[in-house]
């Protein structure tokens, strides 16, 4: 921020708010407030009666809506070609998710249906589900490859990820998440892993593809010593990790994960205490994914009172996927976490703002309404923070703020 003639300098500010902005992960309201925004950064927030002199090119006023920090969608699988509604109705009817995939469905269905799928079609079908999300207040999306399991089709996903970013306003973080099930073409899993060490990931890296590396450590997907040779080849090339864990079992993927300093853990329902602590001490977020707890019909719901007690930070997103949580709200998220799994309104927002951010290693400059942060905030259309997880849909986003630019 420059200043001159004792003027601070903005290229706009947002006047008539009320501020709830989510430092240290709590509400932190700040009433009649006002924010300066400068090259996409917030250079002032506070009330409005301490705002210091100014000249902006742009003023807005707001009448009155509370504003927050855009939301972040921390775990989504938004690329994939096809759907699997099929398998909807086959899970209302009994059928159970191991067994869906045991018979050729689940993710091996997903995988068949991108790699058929062309490069421009699966922009153009991901893009609608990102532009949802969009319109729900979210203005960073975490999209993981996965359905590939090759590296032409992986790399053929994180382009279309890519893409996106570049096309729509939106922050994009791209994950490679190769080791996600077996491809038809392998038949033993420690094979797969090599494949993926030797070829995969250091090709991605080379390329600089991916903010990230993701795997599926569960019986009917791969072993914690498998994942672990996985994160190893992906510490050697200076991928940051994280990991699906205790979705259907405890095998201790999450304490396996926190060792590798894990940004994240996903799912968590059957995570032991020990588990817990090991994310604790590493700093490792808790990604909760209650789309697909609900998709499920899961009872096992993730120990928040261990969460908790033990001081992990704890996110929510989507999961939105063809499969297990078609989901393309993530206030509806909100609004499940604190049904289903007795989280609070002001922990689902934090969930979904500064938390969500330290999911994705990007809490120095997301997450939050601080000064010095990227100016991405969503004015809305309610009378308090809480109503974000208390509204099942409509249409809340008064104004949708990108880097500083109104995008929606």
């Amino acid at each position: 921020m420059t200043q001159s003639d004792d003027l601070m300098q903005l290229d706009s500010l947002w006047r008539g708010v009320h501020v709830a902005t989510m430092k240290d992960g709590q509400y932190s309201t700040i009433e009649n407030a006002a924010i300066g925004v400068r090259g996409g950064r917030i250079a002032w927030v506070g009330p409005a009666d301490q705002l210091p002199r100014y000249q902006t090119q742009q003023e807005h006023n707001m009448a009155g809506c509370w504003v927050t920090p855009g939301l972040i969608d921390c775990h989504t699988h938004l690329v994939f070609g096809g759907n699997r509604a099929g398998e909807f109705e086959q899970r209302l009817n009994g059928v159970s998710y191991q067994d869906i995939a045991a018979q050729g469905g689940g993710i091996a269905a997903s995988v068949s249906a991108t790699r058929a799928a062309s490069e421009a079609d699966l922009v153009a079908s991901s893009k609608r589900r990102l532009q949802s999300l969009m319109r729900d207040g979210v203005t960073t999306v975490e999209i993981k490859s996965g359905y590939g399991l090759s590296l032409e089709s992986e790399l053929k996903m994180l382009r279309v990820a890519t893409t996106l970013g570049n096309e729509l306003p939106v922050t994009i973080k791209r994950t490679c998440l190769a080791a996600h099930a077996m491809p038809p073409e392998f038949d033993d899993k420690d094979r797969y892993i090599d494949y993926l060490c030797h070829e995969v990931l250091p090709k991605v890296a080379t390329l600089g593809m991916a903010d990230a590396v993701d795997a599926f450590c569960e019986h009917i997907a791969f072993s914690p010593e498998q994942v672990e040779r996985y994160f190893q080849t992906a510490g050697q090339l200076g991928l940051p990790v994280k990991l699906h864990a205790e979705q259907l079992s405890a095998l201790g993927g999450s304490a396996m994960a926190a060792r590798y300093q894990a940004l994240s853990a996903d799912h968590l329902e059957f995570i032991t205490e020990d588990d817990v602590k090991a994310m604790a001490s590493a700093g490792t977020v808790a990604v909760l994914l209650p789309g697909a707890f609900y998709t499920l019909k899961e009872t096992q719901r993730p120990p928040m009172s261990l969460l908790r007690e033990h001081g992990v930070k704890i996110a929510i997103a989507t999961d939105a996927n063809p499969g297990t949580s078609p989901a393309l709200s993530l206030r509806l998220m909100m609004n499940m976490a604190c049904t289903l799994f007795g989280m609070t309104p002001e922990e689902a927002l934090a969930g979904t703002t500064l938390n969500a951010a330290n999911a994705l290693g990007m809490a120095h400059t997301h997450g939050s309404l601080e000064m010095g942060k990227v100016a991405d905030f969503i004015c809305w259309d309610v009378e308090s923070p809480g109503e974000l997880s208390y509204w099942l849909g409509g249409d809340l986003v008064k104004q949708r703020i990108q880097q500083g630019i109104i995008s929606l």
